[in-house]
């Protein structure tokens, strides 16, 4: 599966110069983890994430401390700029999803920037990804079927549990065949086979 099947478009993106504030207006408005930050030729120079702002903007309370606590250069950052992930790890649209995702989880990054030629084409997340893993069996059943009908084959699909159930192919090479096929749509979790070896 690649990147374009499953990602958030068209993306939410912020200037360089844009307040904090607005910022964060947008992350809240569009109920977003990270947002690319964008020059004003529209190419990608950044991300600008909800931890990126918080880690900047929630301060020491100077109640809770008997002796002021001093204030960090970090409490008169006033832009987008100020506080920004530079060089930020981006995918294509033809990126394989399991790439994607594994950047994703051996990070601490929720989203990754989709970028075509420098320019921001959509967001994936890993919440792009569980609704897609999430997908209904019947749906995965009806989308395999599809596929094998459209190398001509009418071989019978029963999914449980994102578990498909393959009856029909034989022989190693259809097999292999069904399971290529098969582990294109999404939400897929195994796949067996009801007669013969694979």
């Amino acid at each position: 599966m690649l990147v374009l099947e499953v990602m958030s478009s068209p993306v939410v993106t912020v200037r360089t110069d844009a307040s904090l504030k607005a910022a964060i207006a947008l992350l809240e408005r569009h109920d977003v983890s990270a947002m690319p930050v964008v020059n004003m030729d529209g190419q990608i120079v950044g991300v600008v994430s909800e931890a990126d702002v918080i880690r900047e903007l929630v301060v020491p309370d100077q109640r809770t401390f008997e002796s002021p606590v001093p204030m960090t250069a970090a409490l008169f950052a006033q832009s987008v700029a100020d506080v920004m992930t530079t060089h930020p790890i981006t995918v294509t649209p033809e990126t394989d999803l399991a790439v994607a995702t594994e950047l994703m989880t051996s990070s601490a990054i929720k989203s990754l920037p989709v970028v075509d030629q420098g320019r921001v084409v959509g967001m994936v997340s890993r919440r792009d990804v569980i609704r897609v893993l999430a997908k209904p069996d019947e749906l995965i059943e009806g989308e395999i079927d599809d596929l094998f009908r459209q190398v001509g084959h009418d071989w019978l699909v029963d999914v449980t549990d994102g578990l498909v159930a393959v009856d029909g192919p034989t022989g190693a090479s259809e097999q292999r065949l069904a399971e290529a096929l098969a582990r294109t749509v999404p939400g897929v979790v195994a796949l067996r086979f009801e007669r013969g070896p694979i």
